[in-house]
């Protein structure tokens, strides 16, 4: 349970003015908090199954194929309590699997439901992931499906961010095998793309609201940081999900889709025409 409200009522205003479009800087009050030590951090490593569990060298670069990615050399708490000189970046995946830290997402989301519900639809799956990266370390360019919001709790992190529906940066078939699974996280970056980034610094108290799948890669400051990332998804984000999927066997057919359209753009036809054929094939 939290002690106070995670976000106060001046970052609760500014997130209703973005939601759920826009990049923007918020502000939180979970700085110091005991789950959130670099010792807890640890135990937490230690009651996660494996395969939530990812770390590697903090020193890629911002385009990395997954499959060039460079295997650790230390165990991941050795790894967490070393952060200070172990080049690392660790994130520790879905952390409401351990009840203590399920109380504390729970607890952080609900203070955005307000503003979440009547525009985007009900609070789905909700999942926390905690990022805690060496001095100078690189998280490589990126999107995610989910709606997240990333607070920061030691240390400082550039994020630069780049327009979600720009299909000069990435066409409408790399959003496609990505909903399909046939397309890893990581982006191809090219040095064009700099110019369109938006970046955002954010130190201890701070906070950024990523929209769902704006492609954005982070820099992290000249100290250990630990990250908090609390992401949702709703009716919308599955509806767009699902269109482009729709999309993709509309395209294996010879036609040229329509993209789904952005928010508030409901794209239910195509995310149901889905569905019913997912149905169908089992």
């Amino acid at each position: 349970m939290l002690n106070k409200m995670a976000f106060p009522p001046e970052a609760l205003g500014a997130f209703a003015g973005i939601y759920p479009n826009s990049p923007a800087k918020l502000t939180h009050g979970l700085v110091g908090h005991p789950l959130l030590s670099l010792d807890a951090l640890a135990q937490l490593a230690q009651a996660l199954p494996a395969g939530s569990i990812e770390y590697n060298s903090g020193f890629l670069p911002i385009g990395i194929a997954p499959e060039d990615v460079p295997a650790p050399e230390l165990g991941v708490v050795e790894t967490i309590r070393r952060i200070a000189e172990s080049g690392s970046w660790v994130a520790l995946k879905r952390i409401e699997q351990v009840p203590a830290y399920a109380g504390l997402l729970r607890d952080v989301l609900a203070e955005l439901k307000a503003v979440v519900a009547p525009r985007t639809g009900a609070m789905m799956q909700l999942e926390g992931f905690v990022f805690i990266t060496s001095p100078g370390g690189v998280t490589p360019f990126h999107f995610d499906p989910e709606h997240n919001i990333l607070l920061q709790i030691q240390g400082s992190k550039t994020m630069t961010l780049f327009p979600v529906e720009d299909e000069v940066l990435f066409s409408a078939p790399v959003h496609e095998d990505f909903h399909l699974g046939r397309h890893h996280r990581n982006l191809p970056w090219r040095d064009e793309f700099a110019a369109k980034g938006q970046a955002i610094t954010i130190q201890p108290g701070e906070a950024i609201h990523v929209p769902v799948k704006a492609p954005h890669w982070v820099q992290n400051g000249d100290a250990p940081s630990v990250s908090l990332s609390v992401t949702w998804r709703s009716e919308w984000s599955y509806a767009e999900a699902d269109a482009r999927a729709f999309n993709s066997v509309l395209r294996g057919f010879g036609l040229h889709p329509r993209s789904p359209g952005a928010y508030p753009a409901q794209n239910r036809a195509k995310a149901l025409a889905y569905r019913a054929l997912r149905k169908v094939r089992g």
